[in-house]
């Protein structure tokens, strides 16, 4: 798979990850313990892990514009 074309699957697949744990949060107390645990600590540990792939995937952008070569 190319890049780009993991990026488009990527980035709508992170943006609902952060929007999962943002509701987790605002809705904790009508959640029981366990659904909490499940959407919040699960969601948020594939969210680093989307975020580090995300990272990895952008890295020669990431160089080109904070380390320029001199």
């Amino acid at each position: 798979m190319r890049r780009n074309t993991a990026l488009k699957i990527l980035n709508p697949v992170l943006l609902l990850f952060f929007i999962n744990q943002a509701i987790t949060v605002l809705f904790r107390e009508h959640l029981s313990f366990k659904t909490f645990g499940l959407f919040h600590k699960t969601g948020g540990a594939i969210l680093l892990c989307l975020i580090a792939l995300h990272f990895i995937l952008n890295f020669n952008w990431i160089g080109a514009n904070y380390f320029p070569r001199q």
